[in-house]
């Protein structure tokens, strides 16, 4: 939806590459400038208000940002509703599906969200259920009032050093209940774009084995653990010392020339990471 242009929201734009310049960069690449010209122009976005925000080189509207858009445009109503099917209580995964309706006789626009406790941030843990609800009417709203560009509320995370891998149930054993080590590494190479194929011999290397299947639990765990927190503080460090494994002494004798995906990596038994 493109909005009409009016002296208001030249005086936004304005603001707006002020706030930029000040506040975040004064050394913004042109075509970021040129996005953030643009999503003011068509949505009157402020940054003042934080309805934007820049994460990682791009642009991310917040959800209050998507809520201020949807009163101006007068937006009918919005119904929020949780899919039972998919959530589950003892796992605090939750989906929610939200409908936004811009008029009267609109009939919906949809839109989903889910949270549980491996995609969420440390600072909202324990309110999953909420974070599926507003990444659901962010979604919608998105849909909505045609925005592109992702909302920060969605944004999946992994955790730091500092954050246990798995939680524990009541009985202290963390197989039940969270993801599984392997499925946490495989996102934490997803996420920050590492060659799996250099993390294993990094893994096997970190825990003093000749395969990775030899290693057990809490060598793994501490594996991980590292990763993530060297992943998230500096990565280029880690990316220097993965590259150091590029022509490695020692070799696994079943394996073959070139990368190989997550998929591809051993799995474990209940027991096991």
């Amino acid at each position: 939806m493109k909005l009409p242009r009016s002296k208001s929201q030249q005086i936004l734009i304005a603001e707006n590459l002020r706030f930029v310049k000040r506040f975040v960069s004064q050394n913004l690449p042109p075509v970021l400038l040129e996005q953030l010209r643009e999503l003011t122009r068509n949505f009157s976005l402020s940054l003042k208000c934080g309805d934007l925000l820049l994460l990682s080189g791009g642009w991310y509207v917040t959800h209050a940002g998507l809520i201020r858009l949807a009163k101006r445009c007068r937006c009918s109503g919005i119904q929020v509703q949780p899919v039972r099917q998919l959530s589950d209580h003892s796992t605090r995964r939750y989906v929610f599906r939200a409908t936004v309706y811009k008029s009267a006789r609109c009939r919906g626009f949809v839109g989903y969200g889910d949270a549980d406790p491996s995609n969420v941030s440390a600072l909202v843990r324990g309110a999953e259920m909420r974070v599926a609800e507003t990444r659901a009417v962010n979604r919608s709203l998105r849909k909505a009032y045609g925005i592109g560009i992702c909302s920060v509320e969605e944004i999946g995370t992994v955790p730091s050093s500092t954050e246990k891998i798995l939680p524990q149930n009541t009985n202290g054993n963390r197989n039940g209940g969270g993801p599984k080590v392997r499925d946490r590494l495989c996102q934490i190479i997803r996420q920050h774009k590492l060659d799996p194929e250099l993390v294993k011999t990094y893994a096997v290397d970190f825990c003093g084995t000749k395969t990775l299947r030899e290693a057990n639990r809490e060598q793994v765990e501490n594996f991980v653990q590292q990763l993530a927190d060297w992943a998230e503080k500096d990565r280029n460090a880690l990316l220097c010392q993965l590259n150091s494994y590029l022509h490695p002494k020692r070799r696994w004798s079943h394996e073959t020339p070139g990368p190989r995906p997550c998929r591809n990596w051993p799995r474990f038994s209940s027991g096991d990471p």
